[in-house]
């Protein structure tokens, strides 16, 4: 079974189509977002104990910047 879809230049399409009567490219399954969260971030970059840990960083190097820039020995 063929799509049957319009293409641009008006004829219809001629990939496979599925179950829906189109192919993947002229209606096929949008499944949308994971359903319960399975794809967030629980560990690397983007989690909160990094994101404190180079905030901490960072407040050190300021810190240490400004010690520096007085000229404290």
């Amino acid at each position: 079974m063929r799509c049957g879809a319009k293409t641009r230049s008006g004829k219809p399409c001629q990939s496979l189509a599925m179950p829906n009567g189109r192919c993947r490219m002229h209606g096929g399954p949008s499944p949308g977002a994971p359903k319960g969260n399975k794809h967030n971030f629980k560990h690397g970059r983007y989690s909160a104990e990094a994101i404190a840990r180079r905030r901490e960083i960072s407040a050190l190097v300021r810190a240490a910047r400004e010690l520096l820039r007085t000229g404290v020995s």
